[in-house]
C-alpha cells in the first residue's frame, strides 16, 4: 500500500494517509504540488508535503474562514483574500451580498490544479465578475496597496516557507492599514498543541496592530490533532461575537448552504479551553 508521510512540521508527530492514486505530482516555482485521493478524505491537496485541504473536510476550515468574520463585521463590500489559491474561501465570500473581491495568490499552478481536480470547492467562483485574482506576493500587495476593505482574510500556508512572511510583524501592520475603521482580519494560526508558542506570539502580534485579537476554533480531522485555531482581529473585541438573534439575522443573507457554520457554532467557537484562552495581565502561562 503507498502511503503519504506528513512529518515536515512536528517532528515528534507524523500523519499517514493511504494513497489509492496518484493525480498530479509536479514541482512549481515555488513548491511542490501534490494531489492524491485517499478511501476517507476523497482527493487531497498537499503543498511541500503538508496537507492543505481535502475534499472531505475542506468546508470546515473555509466556513469558519470566512463566515465569522463577515457575519461579525454584518456590513461587508470589499473583501480581500490572500493566498486561498483552492478557490474555497472565494466561494464562501460570495455568498455574501459583497460588491468586490480580491484575491491575490502568489502560485497560479494552484489555482490551476485545484480547478482541475477540485472544481467542487471553489464552485466557478473564479469566474464570478466580482472577483479579481491577483498572482502576486501577498507581503508585497499589502505593502503597495492603496485600497480600503472591510475585511481581509488570511488563507495561507503554515509559518514556514513561502507563507512565513505572512506571519510577521510588518504584514500585520500593513493588513491594519488597508482596513476600514471596523474592518476586521482573520487568518490561522497553527496546531496549537504543537505551537502554542506560534499562537501566543501570533495573537499578541496582532492584537499590537490591530487593537484586539481572540482565537477561535475549528474542528478539522486532517491537521493536526483535529484542532484548528483561527483568529479574529479588529480594534473592537465586542464586535466579534454579536448575539445568537443578530448573527441569525445577518445568516439569512447568505446565498447558498452551509454544511458547519450556524450562529450557534459561531458563539461556541470562541469558548476556549483554558489552554488556549489569551492570558490577563496577573496570569501565569497556560497549562498546554
Amino acid at each position: 500500500m503507498k502511503l503519504f508521510e506528513e512529518r515536515s512540521l512536528y517532528g515528534e508527530h507524523a500523519q499517514v494517509l493511504s494513497v489509492d492514486a496518484v493525480l498530479h505530482q509536479a514541482r512549481s516555482r515555488y513548491q511542490d504540488v501534490l494531489v492524491f485521493r485517499n478511501p476517507t478524505f476523497g482527493k487531497v491537496l498537499a503543498l511541500d508535503g503538508i496537507v492543505q485541504l481535502t475534499e472531505a473536510d475542506h468546508h470546515i476550515y473555509h466556513e469558519m474562514l470566512v463566515h465569522v468574520p463577515l457575519l461579525a463585521h454584518g456590513a461587508a463590500i470589499d473583501v480581500l483574500i490572500l493566498g486561498g489559491g483552492d478557490g474555497g474561501a472565494l466561494r464562501e465570500v460570495l455568498k455574501h451580498p459583497v460588491r468586490r473581491v480580491v484575491l491575490v495568490e502568489l502560485d497560479p499552478e494552484v489555482i490551476a490544479v485545484s480547478q482541475r481536480h477540485f472544481a467542487k470547492v471553489s464552485g466557478g467562483a473564479f469566474d464570478d465578475p466580482r472577483v479579481q485574482v491577483l498572482n502576486e506576493d501577498a507581503a508585497g500587495y499589502v505593502a503597495a496597496c492603496a485600497d480600503r476593505f472591510d475585511v481581509v482574510i488570511v488563507d495561507s500556508t503554515d509559518p514556514v516557507g513561502p507563507g512565513e512572511v505572512l506571519f510577521s510583524d510588518a504584514f500585520y501592520q500593513r493588513c491594519r492599514a488597508l482596513l476600514r475603521p471596523s474592518g476586521l482580519l482573520s487568518l490561522q494560526s497553527g496546531a496549537p498543541f504543537f505551537q502554542l508558542d506560534v499562537l501566543q506570539r501570533v495573537r499578541s502580534r496582532v492584537a499590537k496592530h490591530l487593537g484586539a485579537a481572540r482565537e477561535f476554533l475549528a474542528p478539522v480531522p486532517t491537521y493536526a490533532r483535529g484542532l484548528l485555531p483561527l483568529i479574529l482581529a479588529g480594534a473592537f473585541e465586542q464586535s466579534f461575537c454579536p448575539t445568537v438573534s443578530v448573527l441569525r439575522a445577518r445568516s439569512i443573507r447568505i446565498n447558498g448552504p452551509t454544511r458547519f457554520y450556524s450562529a450557534e457554532v459561531h458563539l461556541a467557537a470562541f469558548a476556549l479551553v483554558p489552554c488556549l484562552a489569551p492570558l490577563g495581565p496577573d496570569e501565569g502561562t497556560p497549562r498546554p
